[in-house]
C-alpha cells in the first residue's frame, strides 16, 4: 500500500507498526495511514493519541529505553489483556536476544511469566517482573 501510494518508509519504522499491531493488519494499516504525513511514514510519536501503545512500545525497545517501555506496557495493559500480551513478546523473541540461547532462555521466562498469571494477585507486578528478566538477557 505505502508503494502504491508513494509514501517513502524504511523497513524498521514500517516493522514496528507491523510488530505493534500484529496480527490485526487492519490496526496496523490504520497506525501506517495516520502517521504517513507529507509522503512519508513517520515513526510513532510518544503521547500521541493517533499511535497504539503497543507500537510506541516497540519503538522504544529498539532503541534501548528498555524502562520507559515497561513503564508505557505495564502502565496502559489491561489485565484481560495479559494473554495477549506474553503471546506478542512471544511472537518478538528476537526484541530479548539475538542469538538462539537468548531466545530460548526467553521463551522459558516468557512461559514463566505466563503461568504465573492464575496464581498472582497483581498482574502488572507479574508482567514487570518478566520484561526485567527478559531485558537482563542480552
Amino acid at each position: 500500500i505505502l508503494v502504491e501510494e508513494n509514501v517513502e518508509f524504511d523497513l524498521d519504522t514500517l516493522d514496528t507498526y507491523v510488530k505493534g499491531t500484529y496480527p490485526d493488519l487492519r490496526k496496523c494499516i490504520n497506525n501506517v495511514q495516520m502517521n504517513s504525513l507529507d509522503g512519508k511514514l513517520h515513526t510513532p510519536e510518544a503521547n500521541d493519541a493517533s499511535t497504539d501503545y503497543r507500537v510506541e512500545m516497540v519503538e522504544l525497545f529498539k532503541k534501548g529505553k528498555i524502562q520507559e517501555a515497561r513503564k508505557l506496557l505495564c502502565g496502559r495493559a489491561r489485565p484481560e489483556e495479559m494473554e495477549e500480551i506474553y503471546r506478542w513478546m512471544y511472537d518478538n523473541l528476537e526484541l530479548w536476544g539475538s542469538t538462539p540461547e537468548q531466545q530460548d532462555r526467553a521463551i522459558v521466562i516468557i512461559r514463566d511469566g505466563l503461568r504465573s498469571i492464575p496464581m498472582v494477585a497483581d498482574q502488572e507486578i507479574n508482567l514487570s517482573a518478566t520484561l526485567a528478566e527478559l531485558t537482563q538477557i542480552g
